[in-house]
């Protein structure tokens, strides 16, 4: 029998982190499915009014001063897009991976448990983030990033039942 801190909230992250699983495998099937890498549509960028057409004194001042502070001219149009996405897909996942690592080591699930998926989630993370930034559409960045966050997702997600199974039973 396993004794641990949160066993009851071990359960529940462990069941959500299933579903989590699930709604990202439904979303990136369908993704792939229509071929649409970033927002929902092809045309949600398009279709999006420009607030720099008829700005307020305020905006073609905040505009001013940012043009100033800026690197330089960007080059790839698509790159915005793709940082925004790299990095709200980091904060999408990463939440949830952290989760299982606390749960479990509060559950004193064994250690190499914890490192592996510690580990696993940082190395996805960062080779999703590369092949989202690096390359629109597929890549292979990409892909190791999110089959490993998934292996964190039902790993973890298993774990966090087991122990927490072992716990309240």
């Amino acid at each position: 029998m396993h004794t641990g801190l949160i066993p009851i909230s071990t359960l529940f992250i462990g069941l959500n982190g299933i579903l989590a699983f699930a709604l990202s495998y439904i979303a990136a099937t369908e993704r792939t499915r229509a071929r649409v890498w970033h927002g929902e549509s092809k045309e949600d960028v398009t279709t999006q009014p420009d607030p720099l057409a008829n700005p307020s004194a305020w905006v073609a001042t905040i505009e001013r001063l940012s043009q100033k502070l800026s690197l330089g001219k960007v080059q790839d149009d698509g790159i915005l897009q793709r940082k925004v996405r790299a990095h709200g897909n980091f904060a999408e996942y990463v939440p949830q991976g952290l989760l299982f690592l606390v749960a479990l080591e509060l559950m004193n699930a064994q250690v190499g448990l914890i490192w592996l998926l510690g580990g696993t989630l940082t190395v996805a993370r960062v080779a999703h983030a590369y092949g989202v930034i690096t390359k629109y559409g597929p890549s292979i960045g990409r892909a190791i990033g999110f089959f490993l966050t998934w292996f964190v997702y039902i790993v973890g997600s298993i774990a966090c039942l087991y122990y927490s199974a072992g716990s309240l039973i």
